[in-house]
């Protein structure tokens, strides 16, 4: 009875009077006009709900109008940044002052002592990947696919997780002293390959920050009030504050809080819809009503006044193009595609494209992304393969489990949201406000707000590290010395924010959308994937073969792209290159003409025997910082079988995610009454499970730094001196690094 007092469904009369026009709130002119259209049954949204009466005749679900005020987005955005900023900078404080660990140094700044164990890993791998995109647009391809578009979303942003546990494993094998994933590229194939690397390294880091701020700031805007611009520019400064300040260390405490948060929200509303409002047999017939209306239906149900000459249904000029023509802007009617056009089957052509999308594009996002790098170079290497495994497990949970509930109650309910709204990322907050009212709208804001901080954290260091090291370091000083690194890394981490404040703004007015972005991601970076991943594993793979398949795959790319929208569409513009062919077609070119490329240049015409035993001697440290990378720490024997276990582990989910679960679905084609409870009750328990683990683990695995840094307040408070060393786990850093210091200390023995 938690949420009781602020539910605003009436249980007891939802099935009685779901359908019942008679029942709705609509007006009896309203009614009569569609009882002459053909329409008996009416959407649920005009019969259940407080806000019934208000949805009959809408033209969209937030017109404009927010349900919460202006001042509930300024003590989110700004409130919860300051909030988490002063939380995080105590914890890190406490553990450096209570436990005896590593002071900051550059190394520690960014790499979090290379000492995180599995529990922590996974949580922020969890945290990393849940971007806005993850909460918002996985519920606009179930509002557009029905249940194959929360199964594709998961499933096909699950599977990069998995297998980058490889490389996290390779990592720790052959170049376990890297920074940066450019730093690895440097060392084997040198300057030119590192600047091509480099170049969509960066890209990745852009892209993924503007979909976090893009859906970000479109939904403070839509619940709020507060205006997109202000939005946009203030969020990054919620990251900023304690990124600059605690490093890697301080992201990864923070992520974890904001996991749990996460968490809590997604089992909240997987409760709401299938066990304390709803149930999966009411949301079954729910969905069967939406697709029961023929074209004019839905013109008579979206309408002014119950009638197809009123309609809004359809978008475009009604002068030139006529009432019934246009492209469809409400969830209502077979699905195009679809097996029968229902919401519930797998046998969903776009679904499946959009899934062949998210595959490949995910691919760029996870492997050219320094934060995945970075999270690896920070795990112990016994953490890295099984953090990693993990993380992707649980992860599945929150765009599988969210948009499965929410996605799907959307149109079950045939709440007037628009295309565009969908587009948006608006789905989960008009749901949860049509839910809980104000407070269905506040959790959903937080629950976003917690991912744009977890994974603007991660984009922010990662970042600073390429600067830091990849530039700073490698082109401008080469002797930097590690308090310079660290001044030049918490710099970058203000000036990205500020500089990626603006550039969404920029986007935004460009008419790019968070849908858009989200599938456009892999023509830019998918090129860089496949000679990455040879890169860690292949020894015949050839540097010059790597430049010439990412400029190669990048380019032929676009040029698919462009072609693609012109022929589909004989036009080339913003809303013809967002079409599903025409991304699909940019972004398989992207990775597999990079690959193709990358072997046959490898195999035929430059091949190598590289040494891996000679990579990590090209990378150096700045300080004697050598946490997490002692001959006790780094054991060949145990990583190599981490590397077989995660291996073995990673491939078969892989399969079992994009090709054994999807065939096992077929048979059913439209899933029963019995079968798609069955399906519920696995977002569900996965969801549970998923939150328990995440929420828990990482405590159980640190429960000797916790009880070290209680301790150390109890002998703090009760006057008792203890040295902080007796308690540390890793071992302190060696402050002297920098060069004239070392001469200095030198001269020093001498004249001794």
């Amino acid at each position: 009875d938690l949420f009781h007092p602020t539910l605003r469904i009436d249980q007891t009369s939802i099935m009685a009077t779901a359908f019942s026009c008679a029942a709705s709130k609509a007006s009896e002119s309203f009614i009569a006009n569609l009882a002459t259209a053909g329409v008996e049954n009416c959407p649920v949204a005009w019969t259940v709900g407080a806000d019934a009466a208000e949805m009959v005749g809408r033209d969209s679900y937030f017109q404009g109008t927010t349900p919460l005020d202006t001042w509930v987005g300024y003590l989110v955005v700004i409130g919860f940044g300051a909030l988490f900023s002063v939380f995080t900078t105590i914890v890190v404080y406490l553990d450096k002052t209570f436990a005896g660990n590593a002071s900051m140094t550059s190394e520690h700044f960014n790499t979090a002592g290379r000492m995180v164990k599995t529990g922590l890993t996974a949580s922020v791998i969890v945290s990393q990947w849940t971007w806005a995109a993850t909460l918002l647009q996985s519920s606009n391809v179930a509002w557009q696919y029905g249940v194959s578009g929360p199964f594709w979303y998961a499933s096909g942003a699950t599977i990069q997780v998995l297998l980058f546990g490889v490389l996290a494993i390779s990592l720790k094998d052959i170049a376990p002293s890297a920074h940066t994933m450019c730093e690895i590229v440097r060392a084997r194939w040198g300057k030119s390959a590192h600047l091509t690397f480099l170049f969509f390294a960066f890209c990745a880091n852009i892209i993924v920050t503007s979909m976090l701020l893009l859906g970000g700031a479109a939904t403070v805007e839509a619940l709020t009030g507060m205006k997109y611009e202000l939005a946009s520019f203030l969020i990054p400064w919620g990251v900023i504050l304690y990124t600059s300040t605690g490093g890697l260390k301080a992201t990864f405490m923070a992520s974890y809080l904001h996991t749990m948060i996460i968490f809590a929200v997604l089992i909240t509303m997987i409760t709401l819809v299938y066990i304390k409002v709803y149930s999966s047999d009411q949301i079954y017939s729910f969905l069967d009503n939406t697709v029961s209306y023929s074209p004019e239906q839905c013109m008579a149900i979206y309408s002014t006044e119950g009638t197809v000459e009123t309609t809004f249904f359809y978008s475009g000029d009604k002068e030139v193009l006529g009432v019934t023509e246009g492209t469809a802007q409400y969830a209502c009617g077979p699905v195009a595609g679809n097996a029968q056009g229902s919401y519930l089957t797998m046998l969903s052509a776009d679904g499946l494209m959009f899934g062949i999308i998210n595959i490949v594009g995910n691919f760029g996002t996870v492997f050219v992304d320094q934060s995945y790098w970075q999270s690896a170079i920070a795990a112990r290497p016994a953490s890295a393969a099984k953090g990693y495994l993990l993380g992707g497990i649980c992860w599945f949970a929150i765009p599988f489990s969210l948009a499965t509930s929410l996605g799907l109650a959307s149109t079950a309910l045939m709440l007037p949201i628009t295309r565009g709204e969908a587009g948006s990322g608006l789905v989960p907050p008009a749901v949860a406000d049509n839910l809980l009212g104000d407070a269905g709208a506040v959790l959903v804001l937080i629950m976003l707000f917690m991912a744009i901080v977890s994974t603007g954290s991660a984009e922010s260091i990662a970042v600073s590290s390429l600067v830091a090291y990849d530039i700073y370091r490698e082109y401008i000083n080469p002797e930097a010395t590690g308090k310079q690194i660290l001044w030049v890394s918490r710099v970058v981490i203000v000036a990205f924010g500020i500089f990626m404040g603006l550039f969404s703004i920029a986007l935004n007015a460009m008419g790019l959308n968070l849908g858009w972005v989200y599938l456009f991601m892999g023509i830019v970076i998918g090129s860089a994937v496949i000679p990455l991943w040879n890169m860690m594993t292949w020894s015949k793979a050839s540097g010059k073969g790597a430049i010439i398949a990412a400029w190669g795959g990048f380019v032929l790319a676009l040029v698919a792209w462009f072609v693609g929208a012109a022929v589909e569409s004989g036009s080339v513009s913003v809303s013809t290159l967002g079409s599903n062919p025409v991304m699909l077609s940019g972004n398989l070119v992207a990775i597999l003409s990079s690959g193709l490329i990358h072997y046959v240049y490898s195999k035929f015409i430059d091949p190598q025997e590289y040494d891996f035993a000679t990579l990590d001697a090209n990378i150096h440290l700045v300080e004697q910082d050598t946490a997490g990378l002692t001959e006790d720490v780094i054991n060949k024997d145990d990583i190599r079988r981490s590397k077989r276990w995660i291996i073995r582990r990673g491939y078969l989910l892989t399969f079992v995610l994009i090709i054994v679960w999807p065939i096992l679905s077929i048979p059913a084609q439209v899933f029963t009454e019995s079968y798609f409870s069955f399906w519920v009750l696995v977002s569900i328990a996965w969801g549970f499970g998923a939150a328990i683990v995440i929420s828990f683990l990482p405590l159980f695995e640190s429960q000797d730094e916790i009880g070290n840094v209680c301790s150390g307040i109890m002998n703090y408070v009760m006057c008792k001196k203890v040295e902080a060393e007796e308690y540390a786990e890793e071992e302190p850093a060696k402050e002297v690094d920098e060069p004239e210091k070392e001469a200095e200390v030198a001269a020093e023995e001498d004249a001794a």
